[in-house]
């Protein structure tokens, strides 16, 4: 399963676990096998400074990426939030009985967009995505037969607000669908684990040495929860709160 199907907290044990495994093979296997002498430590600390830089870069760049998404999430739902607000406003250029259909249409399709923002289950997803897809044909329906009876550019602008509503969701679910591909979770597994074996093989011969070993695996994994927690909109503690559209559906309660 990749990492980016599991839960963030999940992420972080399997982390902690293989890095703290891999620290100690590099402690106890690895470094009573080979001997560093003095002459060759000097070059080994220049490959183990190396790759720790690159193992920092890698992680900030896939954070990046991560609050990269997530901004475009929180962005689309203020757009979707927009889009919405404006056709239902627009809806008071059509006729009266078309209007209050609209409005009715709007209003359950609001409703819906928030239980999308806000349901972790996968059922419930399900169900939320067939009725979007099918208040979404209603809307379409609607505003086109009034399209069809007047074709003058007031109603083009109704059309193309409904344009933007159905559009908008398409956005939100493909910015909810993409996330740090499996492949980049590996590489960066792969190069968390080599680091934490040269940090093992590397640590000098104390008393207390093998204290200091579970620092990098502890600080790691903590950088691999925060990454899995923003890239995982439905679960963990980082998610994206519909503020734009609860402010919405608030203000479209008392009319």
């Amino acid at each position: 399963m990749a990492p980016m199907s599991l839960h963030p907290f999940l992420v972080f044990v399997i982390a902690l676990g293989t890095l703290l495994v891999s620290a100690w093979i590099g402690w106890s296997v690895l470094r009573k096998k080979y001997e560093l002498d003095e002459a060759v430590r000097t070059d080994f600390g220049i490959v183990l400074t190396a790759a720790l830089t690159l193992l920092g870069l890698i992680i900030s760049f896939t954070f990046s990426i991560a609050t990269g998404r997530y901004d475009q999430r929180r962005n689309y739902e203020e757009a979707e939030a927009n889009a919405i607000g404006t056709e239902y406003v627009r809806a008071d250029l059509v006729p009266p009985a078309d209007a209050a259909k609209m409005r009715t249409l709007l209003q359950s399709y609001l409703q819906e967009r928030l239980s999308f923002y806000v349901t972790s289950d996968e059922e419930q997803l399900q169900g939320i995505n067939a009725r979007t897809a099918r208040l979404q044909s209603e809307l379409w329906a609607a505003v086109a037969a009034v399209a069809a009876k007047d074709s003058s550019p007031v109603m083009a602008l109704v059309v193309a607000g409904m344009n933007d509503v159905l559009n908008s969701q398409g956005y939100t679910q493909a910015a909810w669908w993409y996330k740090i591909p499996g492949a980049a979770w590996l590489l960066m597994l792969s190069i968390a684990i080599g680091c934490n074996l040269l940090v093992g093989f590397g640590a000098r011969g104390g008393p207390h040495a093998h204290r200091l070993l579970p620092i990098l695996p502890l600080i790691t994994a903590i950088a691999f929860l925060l990454i899995a927690d923003i890239d995982t909109p439905r679960r963990g503690l980082i998610r994206v709160r519909p503020l734009n559209l609860i402010a919405l559906a608030d203000s479209l309660a008392p009319r």
